[in-house]
């Protein structure tokens, strides 16, 4: 296993970590056999956003008497209200769940204290201007958190929290469907042939200044979402109309400015291995790149990329983030609670759409936004 700098954390995070979500399906033996695999194959990032006290126990009970061996992020505004997962602002219920995080995690610090789900610039503002960054700030100067951090989805998020000084690290989705655009800004070419003959698309120019701001700054960058929730795997719902496999995936992930650690969810002992099999893949294995410059032309044909060409939405949507939170929780047998959450806290989403197609007329991809619109709303809303 590699090891990479966590921006100026002065942390060295393994490459490959592991996240915590898919261990809420498991039993204690297992969640422990998952979490010792990863161990010995030099994992040492774990990220536990979820509230679920189970869940939390069972992996407290796996890293017992090896709690130095890992590096934790715990996130601060997660909470479990009412037997189920909610996002939280409120300073009594955010400090009860990170206390019970290290009551079930049986220690006295939390490595990474993570400002959780932060996806919108007001939210952010809002934030960082009043009582929840100060409680940040107070767990970091008792030594109960080492070091701040925040997870976002939003470039602009991000890119406000890397450039504050207030921010040590991001965790941030990052993958090839969540970055890239076709390789032309001429309409007209999209659909040409041609176009993927020379060579992949590049990366939404946000995204990519991102990156680099990040780099800049000494924001390190952990990565959730690093598969796309599996849908990169199957080429049937790729918006590539071609398959990737976890070491490609990982791959594009760790080639970015900022990124210490992709942090795969593991649903088995067998999944640690297909990411830990990137450290010692062939170049050959790792190449990403052919496989997308080679993807049919039509791949993209009626399928959001999150290019963000459809914008703006006069009723304020965040289009692009409403297909992305449908697409990843169409992949799931059961919309994930948290996707839910995310979606139900955007200050617009399904709900609000007029229908008035102008977004239509923009997307160069043919994707029939305002049926996706009402397909969000029928999936956050069952």
């Amino acid at each position: 296993m590699r090891y990479r700098a966590l921006g100026r954390t002065g942390l060295m995070v393994s490459e490959i970590g592991l996240g915590g979500e898919w261990l809420e399906r498991h039993s204690s033996d297992e969640v422990r056999a998952i979490i010792r695999h990863a161990e010995e194959k030099g994992i040492n990032i774990l990220d536990c956003w979820m509230p679920g006290p189970e869940v939390r126990s069972d992996i407290g009970n796996a890293i017992a008497g090896r709690r130095e061996k890992w590096i934790i992020q715990g996130h601060l505004g997660s909470t479990w209200q009412n037997g189920q997962y909610a996002k939280s602002r409120d300073l009594a219920k955010a400090e009860e769940a990170f206390q019970d995080l290290m009551d079930r995690f049986r220690t006295d610090y939390i490595d990474l204290g993570m400002i959780h789900f932060v996806d919108e610039v007001k939210e952010f503002n809002a934030i960082m201007d009043g009582d929840f960054y100060g409680y940040a700030l107070k767990l970091k100067e008792k030594g109960t958190i080492r070091h701040i951090g925040m997870s976002t989805h939003n470039p602009a998020v991000a890119r406000l929290a890397a450039e504050s000084g207030r921010i040590e690290m991001l965790l941030f989705s990052v993958n090839p469907a969540f970055d890239m655009l076709p390789a032309s800004e001429d309409l007209d070419a999209y659909f040409d042939s041609r176009t993927y003959t020379e060579g992949i698309g590049g990366i939404a120019p946000e995204r990519a200044e991102l990156y680099r701001i990040c780099e800049q700054n000494g924001v390190g960058i952990t990565v959730m979402k690093g598969y796309a929730g599996g849908r990169l795997f199957d080429a049937a719902v790729s918006p590539f109309g071609v398959a990737l496999t976890p070491v490609q995936c990982i791959h594009y992930a760790l080639t970015r400015p900022a990124v210490a650690s992709v942090l795969t969810g593991c649903d088995s002992i067998g999944h640690v291995d297909d990411a830990a099999a990137y450290e010692t893949a062939s170049d050959e294995e790792k190449d990403y790149a052919t496989v997308l410059a080679s993807a049919p032309f039509h791949a993209y044909s009626g399928q959001c990329t999150y290019c963000g060409h459809c914008a703006p939405c006069p009723a304020g949507i965040d289009i692009a983030m409403v297909s992305k939170l449908s697409d990843l929780a169409a992949m799931q047998p059961e919309t994930p609670p948290s996707l839910r959450e995310h979606y139900l806290s955007l200050s617009a989403n399904g709900k609000d759409c007029i229908g008035c197609g102008g977004c239509e007329k923009r997307c160069p991809f043919g994707v029939h936004v305002i049926e996706n619109m009402k397909l969000a709303e029928r999936i956050f809303r069952a």
